[in-house]
């Protein structure tokens, strides 16, 4: 095949991809995690590797993550590279003294000695009625730790590009695939293959505001860029893809050009990953805005199990684009 020649696939799809081709060039490289194997998954992403790749590197786990966490770790101290799946972002909150004590600073308590080459994924977000327990976006809580790496895929170019540079970073990176993009369709190259992941990307160029998103609310960010297009305001989409690092630059060159920004983030308001982006444009490009940063964020209660009230808790186009009338003014 030609690099000109493209497929179809799903995000899904994309992500078992990336799994496959890197259990193939790198032995080091096994899965586990919970009904990764015969079960294939619980989002399916790893259906049919156990039965190409066999037990010892597609591994089911026991029900218990901080040990299966553990796990990883010590295999990634030993020299594999391993990629755990958590089932959902919440089930992370059980690992988490692995993750940010463990995972997050051997580097620094061994002198520089000790490195945790460790893929960790999990699903975040809402939108699938999976009620307050399921339905958490806590990537943003992520981000406060030193010593590892956070990503957002949104695209099927990312899912199939990040996981072997992930796997390639001699420290942990944490990566969050939001469950509402699973079934997304769409079409790559044939040879598709490893992404940068560190730098934010311009999914739509524009002039008059810029809205900053990432993830799951990428798609409905683009949608509310469309309708601004309609009132003659031109939006510039920036989707920041790392979370740990931020990409500041890529989001002040933006701000420097529109002079607005509205950021859009499914996590709760307080002491979100969108306050913190605010916050940097404050500091580093304050001169440039000619508006207050506007931030439309998911509703601060427990996530409703209703569709209908699941939707109202969470940022749709129409209060993205009526955030960004707010600073065009």
């Amino acid at each position: 095949m030609t690099s000109a020649e493209m497929v179809k696939t799903s995000y899904r799809e994309a992500m078992r991809a990336a799994i496959r081709e890197a259990m193939e060039r790198d032995e080091r490289v096994f899965l586990m995690g919970e009904d990764v194997g015969r079960y294939g998954g619980c989002f399916a992403v790893s259906l049919g590797l156990l039965e190409e790749f066999g037990p010892e590197r597609i591994r089911d786990t026991p029900l218990s993550e901080s040990a299966f966490v553990g796990a990883g770790i010590g295999a990634a101290m030993a020299g594999m590279r391993p990629i755990v799946e958590i089932m959902t972002v919440n089930f992370s909150l059980l690992a988490l003294d692995q993750i940010m004590n463990n995972a997050a600073t051997l580097l620094h308590m061994s002198g520089g000695q000790c490195n945790v080459p460790l893929v960790i994924r999990m699903t975040t977000g809402a939108g699938r009625q999976v009620a307050a327990q399921h339905s958490h976006s806590l990537e943003g809580w992520y981000t406060h730790i030193p010593g590892i790496k956070v990503l957002a895929p949104a695209t099927l170019a990312d899912a199939r590009g990040m996981l072997w540079t992930a796997l390639q970073d001699p420290d942990p990176v944490l990566i969050f695939e939001h469950g509402s993009l699973y079934n997304m369709q769409g079409t790559l190259p044939a040879d598709a293959g490893a992404v940068d992941i560190r730098s934010a990307a311009v999914r739509r160029p524009g002039s008059d505001v810029s809205l900053i998103t990432y993830g799951g609310t990428l798609g409905t960010t683009l949608a509310a860029a469309d309708a601004l297009a309609t009132d003659g305001i031109d939006a510039e989409v920036i989707d920041l893809r790392s979370l740990r690092p931020l990409d500041d630059k890529t989001i002040t060159d933006s701000v420097a050009k529109t002079h607005r920004a509205v950021i859009v983030d499914e996590g709760w308001r307080t002491g979100s990953l969108a306050a913190e982006v605010s916050a940097r444009i404050m500091e580093q490009a304050f001169w440039d805005l000619d508006a207050p940063v506007e931030r439309v964020c998911g509703a601060e209660v427990p996530m409703p199990y209703p569709r209908h009230l699941e939707q109202a808790a969470l940022p749709q186009a129409d209060a993205i684009t009526a955030a960004a009338r707010q600073a065009v003014g």
